[in-house]
């Protein structure tokens, strides 16, 4: 397959690298340091599953010189979703396939404000990695997808696209309830990435202190009744479950929480915004989230603030 990878960062290095591995044709999109470390030692996945080094890829900045692809990866963070479906514009025929494989809910509602809602395959990914120099992607544990279509149907290319991440060495499955299972993904992003930032502190720390560990359970609830408004039902055990599965990331850092420590901008809309919005809209209160968000926004505007001097 010809394949494009928008936002090359951990998620879209990591996967592309593993299309490439398979020999598929991967053009990965970047910019900065980062770009320019691609182009001169080509993309490094060190990961305890083998190492990559990929150098027959094209790596580019300019979405206009790729050309069309059959698959898109849409990694970009939430909040430059809009941005990069207007710049992978020149990339789309009318039979490519957009994966997006970002955190949070309502991502793909936003994309199909540019292209048909059929093209779009919501999904869920599970992997710990991370940027950890420009051109380096430093795998420590997982790298499984669960992908869907909006409608919930799963027709022959979604088959398809499944056997191809499977032949390239990436756990896949198929889902008729993605909306429930990205639903599920919030329920880990909205405490542990803002706990993580507020409290600097990776998730080891968090499940072995009890009051960050009651404080995620209540931001759990939140969720759960904003879930409740979209006619998503997250049951009770799914808490515990989540908080189980946590223990098991030993010192991990959430995302957003590598976002704060490398002067990033957060996506405490997507984890937290989203769970104020619905619950607001419904007349309920959501006093853990809002505060997230508050602080959030703060060090996000800080933030976005000294890049610009």
């Amino acid at each position: 397959m010809r394949i494009a990878v928008m936002g090359s960062g951990a998620v879209g290095g990591y996967f592309g690298a593993k299309l490439a591995a398979a020999g598929h044709e991967v053009v990965f999109i970047a910019r900065g340091q980062h770009l320019a470390a691609l182009q001169t030692h080509g993309l490094k996945v060190k990961s305890p599953n083998g190492d990559l080094n990929i150098r027959q890829a094209q790596f580019s900045a300019e979405t206009q010189e790729v050309g069309r692809v059959e698959l898109i990866l849409f990694c970009v963070k939430s909040y430059d979703t809009e941005t990069a479906a207007e710049a992978i514009k020149p990339m789309v025929s009318d039979k490519t396939a957009i994966l997006s494989l970002q955190n949070g809910i309502d991502n793909p509602a936003k994309l199909a404000q540019f292209y048909s809602a059929d093209r779009i395959l919501p999904a869920v990914v599970y992997v710990g990695a991370q940027v950890s120099a420009p051109g380096v992607i430093t795998h420590a544990n997982g790298g499984r997808i669960i992908l869907g279509q909006m409608d919930g149907t799963v027709g022959d290319a979604m088959k398809a696209l499944a056997q191809t991440l499977t032949a390239a060495a990436i756990p896949c499955e198929v889902s008729h309830e993605i909306g429930k299972i990205q639903w599920a993904k919030l329920l880990w992003n909205a405490p542990f990435c803002a706990i993580s930032c507020l409290a600097r502190a990776n998730t080891k720390q968090i499940v072995e202190s009890a009051s960050l560990t009651q404080l995620a359970l209540d931001c759990m609830a939140e969720v759960q009744a904003a879930a409740r408004t979209q006619e998503v039902e997250l049951a009770r055990q799914q808490f515990d479950d989540t908080i189980e599965f946590s223990k098991t990331l030993a010192d991990f850092k959430p995302s957003m929480l590598q976002d704060l420590e490398a002067n990033k901008p957060l996506e405490y809309e997507a984890f937290n915004g989203i769970v104020v919005k619905l619950l607001a809209a419904a007349g309920l209160p959501a006093p853990i989230n809002k505060t997230f968000y508050a602080v959030l926004k703060f060090l996000d505007h800080r933030i976005r603030g000294e890049a610009k001097h």
